[in-house]
């Protein structure tokens, strides 16, 4: 399992490092540089500071959706089913809560419904 969240950890990295770059980097620092470019008439460093860091985001979440899917393949990890082992559907190990239908106006603050 170290294996698994080590791959995990290192995606998100990847994904954190390019999102960085892309939205900090070319939006900001680089923005003069690359305002001697056009794309749809507008200045390259700021269509990445408007719209190209939203593009890449939308895109790294995709990417790591799909990157995650092969990593959790690789090491045996079962997404379909998100229980815990103890067969009420919840994943964080909590007790199941259910719903009682007897529980009348009185289980309420104030006795009011």
């Amino acid at each position: 399992m170290r294996s698994y969240w080590h791959d995990n950890l290192r995606l998100v990295g990847i994904c954190l490092l390019i999102w960085f770059v892309v939205s900090f980097g070319f939006g900001i620092l680089l923005v003069d540089v690359l305002n001697q470019f056009r794309i749809g008439g507008f200045e390259l460093g700021f269509w990445f500071a408007q719209q190209g860091s939203i593009y890449t985001f939308v895109a790294l979440i995709f990417f790591y959706a799909w990157r995650m899917s092969i990593v959790d393949a690789r090491h045996g990890v079962d997404t379909a089913d998100h229980t815990d082992g103890n067969g009420d559907g919840n994943s964080n190990g909590a007790p199941a809560v259910e719903a009682n239908a007897d529980q009348g106006a009185s289980d309420t603050p104030g006795g009011r419904a």
